[in-house]
């Protein structure tokens, strides 16, 4: 009696009830800490690599295992999280990842060997796969469409606050405590996360449907997506310093793998639209390719790849370009970076108001104009330049990212059946994070081709004109995919129904 009575009130409807017209907001401030505490493992961990590295005795090469292992893991498990939902609920399926978030915190700050490390950056990322795309599954279904860009607004500045600030914090413990605090540092945030979980996110499906009622899960749409993104990182990787053959090799694995992924896909769709015919049933797709007949989702998923290779390239690059390139120190660097990284969260909630008002197309098109522009003034700057010429174009350029943020989810999405708005969310995140780990490869691979065109290398000491003038060109490139990615979000625009 006392189960089904505490599942009786665990259900959407009866949180409604005894938490009135404030529970939606309640909601999204709790997944919100959540998918903070993801971003922030995603991101901090960067500044304790050197001393990692010098506690194991690795190079730079396996050093960096713990950034793409996590990498890989949260962008292939995204693809999960509707199926988990429908099979688990909300509450036992965030709980989960909280815990496992948790634990990856605990092991690997307490970790002696870096194989335990490693696993526990993997598993970290496996949560934070699957948390990341619930909260725009709960701004479209909890919250009216003259609410959705304010809530989106508010959720992306305190998402972002985390990867602006978490840096300079785990740069600050870091020296203080050596690299074992910046495991840690996620700790007290899901611990927080885990009590809100409790009282506020029902223990029901999306739709408010009872959880456990779905059909079997496609693990081999799941293999064959994970062996596509393995082969595609990985033949990155070879293209930038291994043999050729290695990396032509993996790269067609990646078209093999992908192709067969969307015509498996293709079957499972199929015969998900016919079970009467199939015996046992077939389990539904962990992609739906319908999603891809809605305009304005098509265009969204090809703007989210894109800005998520601009972003995620830019994000490496810039470090890079400041200490390589104009010989500043890292510490410096983060002093410059942080006022862009305040800038965004304020940009994230001013525009998620206009997103309730404007056309989101008009929103993310304008936004990546700003981002391309700063990517274009980075060749007029130079050694010589005015420091706060540096940091008005960062922010520039941060300005830009606070139109997109909040708009694009919103433009790709709006329209879609109910149905399938969980997958749409996890496929735009989906995409978004694989643009993301090519574009940290493809960053890395055209520096290293320009430099080695212009007779430099990044050993040298000191800021050197040829080197500057490889920066400067794979700057260019970044301004030329966001233009690309604009002419792609202004497609997003929902064309007006014709009449009979």
């Amino acid at each position: 009696m006392s189960g089904a009575g505490t599942a009786e009130a665990g259900t959407l409807a009866a949180l409604q009830a005894r938490h009135g017209a404030r529970y939606r907001w309640l909601l999204l401030l709790t997944v919100m800490v959540g998918t903070m505490a993801s971003v922030m493992s995603s991101t901090v961990v960067n500044v304790a690599i050197p001393d990692l590295s010098r506690h194991f005795g690795l190079g730079q090469e396996r050093a960096q295992w713990v950034t793409s292992g996590f990498m890989v893991a949260m962008t292939v498990s995204m693809l999960t999280t509707p199926w988990l939902l429908a099979r688990l609920g909300y509450r036992r399926t965030y709980g989960l990842c909280m815990g496992l978030l948790l634990a990856g915190g605990v092991v690997g700050g307490l970790a002696n060997a870096f194989g335990l490390v490693l696993a526990a950056r993997v598993a970290e990322g496996l949560a934070a796969g699957v948390v990341q795309p619930i909260p725009a599954i709960i701004i479209l279904r909890a919250f009216a469409p003259e609410e959705q860009g304010r809530a989106s607004g508010l959720f992306g500045m305190g998402v972002v606050l985390a990867p602006a600030l978490g840096p300079s914090v785990g740069g600050v413990l870091v020296d203080a405590l050596g690299w074992r605090s910046i495991f840690f540092m996620v700790v007290p945030l899901c611990l927080l996360s885990l009590a809100l979980a409790r009282r506020y996110v029902p223990v029901t499906a999306p739709g408010g449907v009872a959880a456990g009622r779905s059909a079997g899960f496609d693990g081999v749409g799941l293999a064959l997506a994970s062996g596509a993104t393995l082969a595609l990182l990985n033949g990155l990787v070879a293209l930038h310093g291994g043999p050729r053959g290695e990396a032509a090799a993996l790269l067609g694995g990646a078209a093999a793998s992908t192709l067969g992924f969307v015509l498996w896909q293709r079957r499972l769709l199929r015969r998900h639209a016919h079970p009467a015919t199939q015996l046992p049933p077939a389990p539904p797709p962990l992609m739906n390719l319908r999603l891809f007949g809605h305009r304005p989702f098509a265009f969204g998923a090809i703007v989210a790849f894109i800005y998520g290779t601009a972003l995620f390239g830019s994000t490496y690059l810039l470090p890079v370009y400041m200490q390589m390139g104009l010989g500043l120190t890292p510490a410096f660097v983060g002093t410059i970076l942080l006022p862009a990284g305040i800038v965004l969260a304020v940009a994230i909630a001013l525009v998620g108001r206009l997103a309730d008002q404007q056309p989101t197309h008009r929103l993310v098109s304008f936004g990546l104009a700003l981002l391309a522009a700063s990517f274009a003034l980075m060749p007029t700057l130079g050694p010589a330049s005015a420091i706060g010429w540096l940091m008005a174009d960062a922010i520039l350029g941060r300005i830009g990212l606070g139109f997109i943020l909040p708009s694009l989810n919103l433009g790709a999405m709006r329209g879609l059946p109910h149905e399938l708005i969980p997958q749409g969310s996890s496929v735009i995140n989906f995409m978004r994070m694989l643009g993301g780990a090519v574009g940290v490869s493809l960053c890395g691979i055209v520096l290293e081709w320009r430099l080695a065109a212009h007779g430099a290398t990044l050993a040298q000491p000191g800021p050197s004109a040829a080197r500057l003038a490889a920066f400067d060109e794979v700057f260019i490139l970044l301004a030329a995919l966001c233009a690309l990615a604009l002419v792609a979000a202004w497609q997003m625009r929902m064309r007006p129904q014709r009449g009979g």
